[in-house]
């Protein structure tokens, strides 16, 4: 995948970090203050600092992932996000009872799948596409930090997990790659991060959250809860996904997407409960808050997600930051 260029700053944070990586390393990182925990400056500045640890930018040096003052701008930000995020979820070590939670049914009705199902529209599954696109360019990246954190059959298993995100040893059916194509096959860029600028700040949470989780030692708990969480909910949500692929935009690629992940995400449902997350608390099982609070911050930043998309689309304007262009007509 290509890199792409700095976004564009979303506030006065954000603009003076896309200022910054555009000098030497070492330049003079200002100190932040203050910031809505949730808002487009907080979630894009922690979103570049975190790319560099990914793909990184065209136009930075690389040398910058680990630069010290920009990492404790960066710790500074990832405290407030955690913070806001803690006070927002009611917490708890009842791993089971959340694990049971995920995995009662939701009506047909319920969720951005439901208003498309219901009533959506062709452009407005491409928005949907959108917003989850710089999701699934990393769509299983930071799981792979935790693995050198685990240990015994939590580690074996959360590999074998991971074996099947990236392709089974496939480049092809890498489900990155696989996103990509359902991009181009809705008539939408494909290129890596190409709709950052236009994504607003409740999909950035999400993956902002994805990758504090990741990248902390100390959070190995919370990120196996997420991963857990994805995984237990991903098989229905996707056949329902596919089955509007297929109503919607006639491409087999937007459907290919989410058929891959019906069946394999259904195995990895039972892989993600009966052998990471119990294997994970056999070895530590004072885990259990910390699993427990990624499955909750997980599902507060997806309903904050629906809530958003919902929101607009019931006022009937655009859930994006910019409108995206119509698909080209047929020759």
């Amino acid at each position: 995948m290509a890199m792409r260029s700095l976004p564009h700053p979303r506030g006065e944070v954000s603009a003076a970090i896309v200022d910054v990586l555009t000098r030497a390393p070492g330049s003079a990182v200002a100190a932040v203050g203050t910031l809505d925990p949730y808002g487009e400056d907080l979630l894009l500045t922690l979103h570049t600092c975190y790319e560099l640890h990914y793909q990184g930018f065209t136009d930075v040096d690389e040398n910058w992932e680990w630069d010290p003052d920009l990492l404790r701008l960066r710790r500074d930000l990832e405290n407030q996000l955690l913070t806001a995020l803690r006070a927002d979820v009611p917490g708890g070590n009842d791993v089971d009872a959340e694990l049971d939670r995920l995995l009662e049914p939701t009506r047909d009705t319920d969720g951005v799948a439901g208003f498309l199902a219901e009533r959506g529209t062709a452009d407005q599954l491409r928005e949907y596409f959108v917003h989850r696109s710089i999701y699934h360019h990393i769509e299983a990246d930071p799981y792979a930090w935790v693995i050198p954190r685990l240990r015994g059959q939590a580690k074996a298993s959360l590999v074998a997990v991971e074996y099947d995100e990236f392709g089974g040893g496939r480049g092809e059916r890498v489900h990155a790659r696989l996103y990509a194509d359902l991009l181009s096959g809705a008539d939408l860029e494909p290129g890596y991060l190409h709709y950052l600028d236009t994504v607003p700040a409740p999909m950035l949470a999400l993956v902002d959250m994805m990758s504090l989780f990741g990248l902390h030692r100390g959070l190995r708990g919370a990120l196996v809860g997420h991963f857990a969480t994805a995984e237990i909910t991903s098989s229905p949500a996707s056949r329902r996904l596919a089955e509007l692929a297929r109503t919607l935009l006639p491409h087999p690629a937007c459907a290919h997407f989410y058929t891959e992940h019906v069946e394999a995400d259904a195995v990895h449902e039972q892989v993600m409960r009966r052998d990471v997350i119990a294997g994970l608390l056999a070895d530590e099982p004072a885990e259990a808050a910390s699993i427990v609070f990624g499955i909750q911050a997980t599902n507060l930043l997806e309903d904050r997600f629906a809530d958003h998309v919902l929101k607009c689309w019931n006022e009937d304007r655009s859930s994006l930051r910019t409108e995206i262009s119509a698909p080209a007509a047929p020759a």
